[in-house]
């Protein structure tokens, strides 16, 4: 990890998740009767978990509404979820104010076009590897693995290690003695 970008993790207080194309792979699957299935990657949502246990806030932003988020937010208890966001940007200052948080304060991961305006406000800019090719040019950083296949889970690590939680991470799960190979 650069210092750069390290400078700008540490700031960080909130994630701001997109949810299709990020936390999913971005593929929409309906059955029959109009239900709608998503997949998300249980790394991920460990990742989610981990974050939250150390302090971090996470909240979804996403443009379409589905009741499978909400599922998944439950599961994973993010309070703060926001969907049928037709203009990001405006729901975005709406979650620095209700939070008090400033935007160097915010990482935010989006994959599309739709994305853009959050991404060149946010402290720490993530496009996930799967990202539209415009959408990655705008950002601090593009993962290794793409949407719904643990990208959400290399940005929480990323975060726990700029901030000093990686060692007592690896205490929790018994692998101090690999810390070395498994920081980013």
């Amino acid at each position: 990890m650069n210092e750069k970008i390290e400078e700008k993790l540490k700031k960080i207080k909130m994630l701001i998740l997109d949810v299709d194309g990020v936390m999913t792979d971005g593929k929409i699957t309906m059955d029959s009767e109009g239900r709608e299935l998503k997949n998300f990657h249980v790394w991920d949502g460990h990742g989610l978990v981990m974050l939250q246990r150390h302090g971090f806030q996470v909240a979804i932003l996403t443009g379409r509404t589905s009741a499978v988020v909400e599922h998944r937010a439950r599961d994973l208890k993010i309070a703060e979820v926001y969907q049928g966001a037709l203009n990001k940007k405006e729901v975005f200052l709406k979650i620095l104010e209700k939070n008090s948080l400033r935007p160097e304060q915010i990482a935010y991961v989006g994959d599309d076009i739709v994305d853009i305006p959050v991404l060149k406000m946010v402290g720490f800019s993530v496009a996930v590897d799967n990202a539209l090719n415009v959408v990655k040019k705008v950002v601090d950083y593009v993962t290794v693995s793409q949407g719904g296949h643990g990208a959400v889970r290399e940005i929480c690590e990323m975060l726990l290690v700029a901030q000093g939680y990686w060692k007592e991470v690896a205490q929790r799960y018994d692998f101090v003695e690999f810390l070395e190979e498994t920081t980013l």
